[in-house]
């Protein structure tokens, strides 16, 4: 997404420090393009009818750009005609003590504007709790018998937000003469078509308050604008916003007495020293280049520790996880393949949803029943405090309540919840969502070989479109990518009902353990976590230790520094390498470092950094572990394909998990770490991350074809004979 890719950030205004983000990510990729460390452009519009350039420039790295940013506006010439000339939106500021004062007044506005109502009452107040309040206040008073009073705000799911554009937020639901009032929070100001005829409006911010007139006589004609001041003393009581925005939108208005587009303009045109405080901007934490680098590597996240990009894109407290409630029996968990539709989520304060569930506790409240997703177990477990954070999907039980359709989110309702039909699940989806999966390799039977034959075919082709210089890297790439899957742990994992062979990347759903049997070494014991993308990167190495020690990529740069240190590397092969072998031996230290680095992220699952998972720590090897791979592991041999169209046996070899160290190994050279940040430095986050996307299509479009793979009934296949097929 940071390639080839056009950005339009619309309503800049409700952005906070999420403007701020985006034009640091836009200044970051134009740098790396013009260091040619972007192999195809990414551009962003940034849109509201209250942007200032100002804004972006808050954003460091954006200043200089945002100087020289065009910036579209319709000129004064041109603001005359149909809604600019018919349009009249006479405005008044009303002080106001509480929601019952607001809801005494709007019920009186409402029935004093009903002989000349030329859409529906439009009430917008600055939090959730109070639109809430009102609503209830405003349905128990008599004289409001027969109109129709509706509520919207952030706290809905989905589902019941999609029932409104056709009950109410459409042209047609705004027709002069509606009897009905809309109470509503921020969530009015951006992508809601409707006109009201009477706009009641809290102060707020003076951007807000330039959006909220523009839900009012929207399609031309004439509406009043009531603005109702609670005059708060202090931030606390301006929450959430701060006393000093809201005093400079009351500033403003004492030079406003209507709030169409002609006297908004004008007025803004002729008090631009009010500007400054009117539209001020000061994110709260700024992107900067060396954490965006830092977020590359989401090894925390994948082991169970998610990475917070929360302050990134909200500030304040009020930052939001998800809520999805289900009908479950009692005394059962929920099956591991249950997701939420989006129409299901509801957003909730992450504050307050810890408070809801689990009270004064750190565990779920006798009652409620809760769960959230173990990525390393792959299914539901029971909700504690701790794991209630922002960005976090929970699940409650439907009989916990929580959620009232008329009212949203309501932490006191105790009714059960109509649940939302949930999600059916893709193969990448569940393949991605726990660390023992084999969804993605659940198809019709395959060879690694031809697997990787027709990988290698798509990446090619992927290649020569879109980065024609990493062509002949990507075929590679694409050949090697599942030669891990060699492994014992991985073939293991297979049961062979139809074909009794262990070279097999592909088979069935019915032929495959449960992710609780996953990856059996032969011994009684499990590889709990393996990941064979990390072997098949382990096999590059191997190539160059066993027939070019002194490659450039191992090492060749530290022959001196090692000096007596690397005496104990291991004997060249005597055998000459094969085909497959050289096309490994004569790439640049660069280009392995990347091939390497492909062939071990095309799942994400292991990409920057090497460490141990919570199942390799559980299991208490006595030999190092990563992944579910051993020191000394045995990379059976394997028929691989290679670029001239055949295939070729890779010799068995012996893994060594030797990169994962810090500093120079005596066997393999440079660290990992050292290389990722090496590919980094030449590539950039945003290049390698698109390169890292492009081999995984390649693997995804390869897996979904429907082609039979000869090799399965190949003969000769099985003594490891070079099989003459076509090139891919």
């Amino acid at each position: 997404m940071n390639h080839d890719c056009l950005w339009v950030l619309d309503e800049v205004q409700l952005m906070d420090v999420g403007l701020a983000t985006s034009g640091q990510l836009q200044a970051f990729r134009v740098a790396r393009e013009h260091n040619s460390r972007m192999l195809r452009p990414c551009r962003s519009w940034w849109m509201s009818a209250t942007l200032q350039r100002t804004w972006l420039e808050k954003s460091p790295e954006m200043r200089p750009l945002a100087a020289e940013l065009h910036q579209s506006a319709i000129p004064v010439k041109d603001r005359a005609g149909r809604l600019w000339d018919d349009v009249d939106k006479p405005l008044r500021l009303q002080p106001v003590t509480d929601t019952g004062a607001i809801a005494k007044l709007a019920a009186q506005a409402h029935i004093e504007n009903e002989g000349n109502r030329q859409g529906p009452t439009l009430i917008v107040l600055n939090t959730v709790d109070a639109a809430i309040e009102l609503r209830k206040n405003l349905q128990k008073d008599k004289r409001l018998v027969g109109v129709d009073v509706r509520l919207l705000h952030s706290r809905f799911r989905p589902h019941e937000r999609a029932a409104w554009r056709e009950a109410f937020l459409n042209r047609n639901a705004c027709a002069p003469g509606t009897n009905r009032i809309i109470i509503a929070t921020q969530v009015i100001e951006a992508g809601v078509d409707i006109s009201a005829g009477l706009l009641l409006t809290e102060l707020a911010p003076w951007p807000s308050m330039v959006q909220r007139f523009g839900r009012a006589a929207r399609w031309g004609g004439s509406a009043q604008l009531i603005v109702l001041d609670r005059q708060p003393k202090d931030d606390r009581a301006a929450a959430p916003y701060t006393k000093e925005e809201v005093d400079a939108a009351r500033q403003a208005l004492d030079y406003l007495s209507n709030g169409s587009p002609l006297a908004l303009e004008a007025f803004e045109e002729q008090h631009a020293d009010l500007l400054p405080s009117l539209y001020p901007y000061n994110p709260k934490h700024l992107l900067l280049s060396h954490e965006l680098d830092d977020l590359f590597d989401t090894t925390p996240d994948l082991s169970g520790a998610d990475i917070d990009i929360s302050r990134f894109i909200r500030a304040g407290e009020e930052r939001d996880l998800q809520v999805f409630w289900q009908e479950l029996e009692a005394d059962t968990m929920p099956g591991r393949r249950l997701r939420p539709a989006r129409e299901a989520l509801c957003s909730v304060p992450f504050l307050k949803a810890q408070d809801w569930l689990c009270g004064k506790g750190q565990r779920v409240k006798q009652g409620v029943r809760a769960w959230v997703w173990d990525w390393l177990d792959g299914t539901w477990r029971a909700a504690e405090r701790r794991d209630l954070f922002p960005g976090q999907t929970v699940l409650v039980d439907a009989k916990s309540g929580g959620y009232d359709v008329s009212f949203g989110w309501d932490s006191a309702s105790r009714e059960p919840v109509p649940p939302v039909a949930p999600a059916v699940p893709t193969k990448e989806e569940l393949g991605d969502a726990a660390e023992d999966d084999e969804q993605l390799s659940a198809y019709a039977w395959q060879t690694i070989a031809f697997h990787g034959a027709q990988v290698g075919g798509e990446a090619a082709r992927l290649g020569d479109r879109l980065c024609p210089e990493l062509r002949t890297l990507f075929h590679l790439a694409g050949r090697w990518h599942d030669a891990g899957k060699a492994h014992d742990a991985f073939q293991n994992s297979i049961r062979r009902s139809e074909f009794a062979r262990r070279d097999l990347a592909k088979a069935p759903d019915g032929s495959w353990l449960s992710p609780k049997q996953l990856y059996p070494d032969g011994r009684g014991g499990r590889r709990a976590g393996f990941r064979h993308e990390l072997a098949s990167t382990l096999g590059l190495f191997a190539v160059l230790i066993r027939h070019a020690p002194n490659h450039a990529a191992l090492l060749g740069p530290w022959g001196e520094v090692l000096g007596a240190a690397a005496a104990g590397t291991p004997e060249t092969s005597h055998s000459p390498p094969n085909q497959l072998e050289r096309e490994v031996i004569a790439l640049s230290a660069e280009d392995f470092d990347l091939l390497a680095y492909l062939v071990c992220s095309h799942h994400g699952k292991v990409r920057a950094a090497w460490h141990t998972s919570p199942a390799d720590q559980e299991a208490a090897d006595n030999a190092v572990r990563i992944r579910g791979v051993r020191e000394g592991d045995t990379l059976p041999s394997v028929l691989l394909a290679t670029e001239n169209g055949r295939f070729e046996a890779l010799p068995e070899c012996a893994l060594t998990l030797a990169p994962a160290a810090i500093g120079l190994s005596d066997t393999t050279g440079r660290s990992w770490t050292d290389r990722v940040l090496g590919l980094l430095e030449r590539h950039s986050s945003f290049q390698l991350a698109f390169l890292e996307a492009l081999l995984r299509v390649a693997d995804q479009r390869a897996s979904s074809r429907p082609d039979v793979d000869p090799l399965l009934h190949d003969p000769q296949h099985s003594d490891g004979h070079i099989w003459e097929g076509k090139r891919s």
